[in-house]
């Protein structure tokens, strides 16, 4: 089995909703994320010979995938009061609404189903939220 990784990272706020704890206030990270693909046989076309998967196309798919993240405030649907969500959308803050609880496991999850969306064959995800703190999720194929 072939592996490669690929890692990107993006700049953003935000904050868990009804935690006990510091975390419940908008505080940032500086995210990074690392997406691992696999396969069992090299491509043989002209350009791709003897790769996996082109790097250049899978740092850009990467990058694409957390470009709409960066420098935003990232925030679960139904947890943002509708005057504080037109209050800081009317000051020109950049705000994202997810489905899910904006977690580093949630994350890990989400990237890896982004790229499976794009046909990658994804054995893991990981997403640091700090230098030391890491989520993953692994795939069947892991």
């Amino acid at each position: 089995m072939y592996y490669l990784k690929a890692e990107t990272s993006f700049d953003a706020a935000h904050f868990l909703a009804q935690y006990e704890g510091k975390c419940r206030n908008i505080h940032g990270h500086h995210w990074i994320v690392q997406l691992r693909v696999c396969g069992e046989t090299l491509q043989d076309s002209t350009q791709e010979n003897g790769m996996l998967v082109d790097f250049s196309q899978l740092k850009g798919d990467l990058k694409a995938m957390v470009e709409p993240l960066d420098h935003t405030l990232i925030y679960e649907a139904g947890t943002l009061h509708t005057r504080t969500h037109n209050a800081l959308t009317e000051d020109g803050f950049s705000l994202t609404e997810i489905p899910f609880r904006p977690t580093a496991e949630n994350f890990a999850k989400y990237f890896f189903d982004c790229a499976a969306a794009l046909g990658y064959c994804v054995s893991e995800a990981t997403v640091y939220e700090t230098p030391n703190n890491c989520a993953s999720y692994i795939g069947e194929k892991g």
